[in-house]
Parts: C-alpha cells; structure tokens; sequence
C-alpha cells in the first residue's frame, strides 16, 4: 500500500470547486479568444487528484475536460495526464515542483497545431497563488527555443 508523500499532499491544495476564466490564442495572428468554466477537484487515495472541467469552447461550444495528476516517487517526477471533448490527443504529463514549492511544471508532447503531421513540445504550468487563487499557463517551445505562451487561465475557489 503506497503511502502519500509530500508532493502527494501539495497536489490536495488543488482539491475543491473552482470557476475559472481562460484567454487562449487560436493561431498566430488572431486575436485572443475567452471563455470561462468551472473544475471539481477530487482525491484519489491521496495519492492522486482528478479534476473535471467544464466550460465553453472559445468561439462557442461545450467543452469537458479531465486531468489526472500524481506523484512517482520511484522516479521522483510528478506524472498525470489530460484530456479533453475537443480533441483526440491524450496529454500525458512529466514534471517537477520548483524549490519554492509554488509552481508545478509539467512537460508533454502531442501535435504541432501550427504544422501538419508533425508534434511539439509544451508545458503546462501551475502556479499556486494563494489558497484560493491559482494560475495555468500553456505554452509550447518554438522553433527559436523559446516557450511561446497560448493560453493563461486564471482560477479562483467558488464560495458557496
């Protein structure tokens, strides 16, 4: 029986109702898109948490979304995964806690959006705030090494 371990009891400081409101970029050259939603954050075990979001596509549309995130203490690395209504690609997740332990940096590949056929790499990175207030930021490494930005999500507890 695994035993929970700290990293274990960081990911429950994401647990609860939460709304959040999202700017994402459609492609290059467009103009920023917002939507807005809500996510219920559960435990599994204590050992992992599942969230499940819902909320509209930019430019319209249901979207439902559900992430798993965990920690292997094997490998020392945080692992999870992400999918959502909107596409086919499973976004499975590696990553690591800053020193400060405040920002989680979780790395994945999948298809490249801006090129047929072929994938790049991205990050998703939380960046807890306070107790209620939380930041997600999508990005994606470009051709001239430097991660480019493409969506920011901002999170805040639901009170009542």
């Amino acid at each position: 029986m695994a035993e929970p371990q700290a990293e274990h009891r960081w990911l429950r400081q994401l647990v609860g109702a939460w709304r959040y409101e999202v700017e994402c970029t459609m492609g290059p050259g467009q103009p920023m898109s917002k939507s807005s939603g809500t996510e219920t954050v559960r435990t599994l075990g204590g050992l992992w948490v599942v969230a499940e979001g819902r909320g509209e596509m930019p430019g319209g549309g249901p979207a439902t979304m559900l992430l798993t995130l965990g920690f292997d203490p094997r490998r020392g690395r945080f692992v999870g995964s992400w999918a959502g209504s909107m596409m086919t690609h499973l976004w499975v997740y590696d990553g690591a806690l800053d020193a400060a332990g405040k920002v989680l940096t979780l790395d994945t590949e999948g298809p490249d959006f801006t090129a047929e056929g072929k994938h790049a790499r991205y990050q998703d990175v939380i960046i807890l705030e306070d107790d209620d207030h939380r930041l997600l930021t999508g990005r994606r490494l470009g051709d001239d090494g430097r991660w480019h930005v493409l969506m920011t999500a901002r999170y805040h507890r639901a009170k009542g």
